[in-house]
């Protein structure tokens, strides 16, 4: 059954079906090879254990009762602020206080430049939204399979976004960026995170409401386009935590 609702924008209308969620975030599954990035262990999911008493109905308690283990960076879809590169202390679950935007969702093939890396220009992503209003962006790199959600990063060099990019998305007042990489930045750049820095513009007036949301998957058959999208978090105060964006096509 269709639930439609309509949602006000910028002074125009538009219309989703909230029946039809299009869902690209990654879970932490321990059934298959876990995501995983920066060089730490995979996620750990076990039972609580207390004394002679196990939380597991498999194990003859009466609940399911799990201690879980992981870090937002490396395991799962994550959102960050700008307190992932601070010295202050800052949290998501304080400066992303709105969750529906509308978001342009964009597919770029990264450039392979003379040193072997793989950039993500900003010509690459201009001609996507130069003419838009967004407060969103979700970029889906090429080729897209469904390996991204179990890949091993570590010590890979992923592609990343070039510090020219990010500052063009913060000039055209994107708000939230969310990426299938581990990084907007290089693996290996000294510390520098030019992207991360262009686009939460550090060097002068710090974008405080701006977020970065890394290691999503967005499958093939969402089509490239404008979406409006729920950007949910978890509630946790750090700098990061995991986070499940939701796409809703605007009919």
């Amino acid at each position: 059954m269709a639930m439609k609702a309509s949602i006000e924008y910028n002074k125009q209308q538009y219309t989703i079906d909230l029946s039809k969620p299009l869902d690209i975030s990654i879970p932490i599954d321990l059934s298959k090879q876990c995501l995983n990035a920066w060089y730490i262990d995979d996620p750990k999911i076990s039972p609580v254990v207390l004394g002679d008493w196990t939380g597991s109905v498999e194990q003859g308690a009466d609940v399911n009762f799990n201690n879980i283990a992981f870090n937002p960076h490396a395991h799962i879809t994550h959102t960050e602020c700008v307190g992932h590169i601070t010295k202050e202390f800052y949290s998501i679950n304080k400066k992303l206080s709105k969750f529906f935007f509308l978001a342009e969702v964009v597919s770029v093939t990264p450039e392979k430049i003379d040193n072997g890396d793989f950039i993500i220009t900003k010509d690459a992503i201009k001609s996507f939204i130069h003419s838009k209003e967004l407060e969103a962006i979700v970029i889906r790199t090429l080729p897209n399979t469904d390996k991204k959600k179990t890949t091993r990063y570590s010590n890979t060099n992923p592609p990343y976004l070039l510090q020219e990019a990010a500052e063009y998305l913060k000039e055209k007042g994107v708000k939230h960026l969310l990426i299938d990489l581990p990084s907007v930045d290089k693996e290996q750049d000294e510390g520098k995170l030019l992207s991360h820095n262009a686009f939460w513009n550090t060097q002068e007036e710090i974008r405080f409401d701006a977020t970065i949301t890394e290691f999503i998957y967005v499958p093939s058959s969402i089509n490239d386009g404008t979406y409006l999208l729920n950007l949910m978090v978890a509630p946790f105060e750090n700098d990061a935590t995991p986070s499940k964006p939701i796409l809703y096509k605007i009919l």
